[in-house]
């Protein structure tokens, strides 16, 4: 497959299984205050982005993609928070709770790629984990969005038990890993 002119190339911890009915009922929330349902437009399972590249080479990728997933086990993140970026961002999201394997994950495939070479907000010391519930909230109606997500909002577990090297947009999975089912549990 070769990506479009203008795609971008990311690898994201996904979650595909029936955890997921909290984060998409939080989008579907969200979707209320967009023009269009921004994540529902996209086709594409709950996510957590590690990394994104604007110029990078397959193979690179991949490598950085195969290395990260080597061995690496599910991970069961709590979300209860709903945040943005500010500055006018259009972007709400699920704040994960800290976690020392989602860290791990990110660093690992920072050792694989120079660092510089990625998006500079998805670097070590700037990447923010997040879920995104929607990309399109406009400025004026952002406050109200997150108090409303917020007020209906119970704290909740999702198990993230995939990982995806995927060229975007449109999101076009180039290969996708099952985590190692061993502390699928944790």
């Amino acid at each position: 497959m070769s990506p479009a002119t203008g795609s971008k190339h990311a690898i994201c911890l996904t979650a595909d299984n029936a955890t997921i009915a909290p984060l998409l009922a939080l989008q579907a929330a969200a979707a209320a205050f967009e023009p269009e349902a921004s994540m529902a437009a996209q086709a594409y399972a709950p996510h957590i982005t590690l990394a994104i590249y604007e110029r990078i080479e397959l193979p690179a990728l991949q490598d950085a993609f195969a290395a990260m997933a080597e061995g690496a086990a599910p991970l069961r993140l709590r979300f209860a928070r709903i945040r943005h970026f500010g500055d006018g961002s259009p972007v709400v999201w699920a704040a994960p709770g800290a976690d020392a394997d989602l860290a791990a994950l990110h660093e690992a495939v920072h050792r694989s790629i120079d660092p510089a070479r990625c998006h500079p907000h998805y670097r070590p010391g700037a990447w923010i984990p997040h879920c995104t519930l929607a990309t399109g909230i406009a400025a004026h109606r952002m406050r109200e969005a997150q108090a409303a997500l917020e007020a209906s909002l119970q704290p909740f577990d999702v198990l993230f038990d995939t990982a995806d090297c995927l060229t975007f947009p449109p999101v076009q999975i180039i290969e996708r890993r099952c985590l190692a089912t061993a502390g699928a549990g944790r």
